[in-house]
């Protein structure tokens, strides 16, 4: 007498058990972007190198920074008097003087790493005429729903100098990775401020006036102000 000969496919506990498989990693993806989507971790703060910290000081004493290297650096981030050099009386000059502003994209961030308020909750991005800004916001724990949690919010704007003057373009803002509708942020979005707002008296006119050329590139940023 033949024994019956199974039938081929997959057993019953074997499509069980692949549905539980399933259901198991969806889950654990859902959860992992629901943490990364409600609780966003603290940004890495930049740490400059010890040649990054140098060329920064010195950028930073043409700007009449008062106080030296250990003021940034220093862990309770107390600030330092005015050197005897600082207070040191002297005729007002413009002579020799550059007029030309030059940071990468590091140094904005290790500044903004050395700010007790801003570290671990923001960082710049500098493109080709594209400047992006990354915030964690804390929500007051009172708020409804989200209450206690934290937004990751983006925004980017273009930043470029055309026919002789500057351009500011506002692209977008997005909250924890949904863009906001043009409507919700006054319609601003992809519109020249400068344009838009540049022939009143304020602040987008004074800046305008004020700027001989911008250049944003990859990593860095270039303003040259007027006399």
């Amino acid at each position: 007498m033949e024994t019956p000969q199974e039938k081929p496919g997959l057993s019953t506990a074997k499509v069980v058990g692949i549905v539980i498989a399933a259901m198991l990693l969806t889950m654990a993806g859902t959860l992992f972007i629901i943490k990364i989507w409600l609780f966003p971790g603290p940004f890495e703060p930049v740490v400059l190198s010890k040649a990054e910290e140098q060329q920064l000081e010195r950028k930073l004493e043409r700007f009449g920074q008062i106080g030296g290297r250990s003021q940034r650096t220093q862990p309770d981030r107390q600030r330092e008097l005015p050197t005897e050099e600082d207070l040191k009386p002297e005729p007002y000059s413009e002579e020799g003087a550059s007029r030309e502003i030059r940071l990468s994209e590091r140094e904005i961030n290790g500044m903004i790493a050395q700010n007790t308020d801003l570290a671990q909750k923001m960082v710049v991005d500098f493109a080709n005429d594209l400047v992006s800004v990354k915030l964690l916001i804390p929500v007051d724990p009172d708020f409804p729903f989200m209450g206690g949690k934290v937004l990751k919010v983006k925004a980017g704007a273009e930043l470029a100098f055309r026919g002789d003057r500057p351009v500011v373009i506002l692209r977008g803002i997005s909250v924890m990775g949904v863009p906001l509708p043009n409507a919700w942020i006054g319609g601003l979005k992809n519109i020249d401020l400068i344009q838009e707002f540049g022939a009143d008296p304020g602040f987008w006119k004074g800046f305008a006036d004020g700027v001989a050329a911008i250049e944003v590139r990859d990593g860095s940023l270039r303003v040259t102000l007027k006399e």
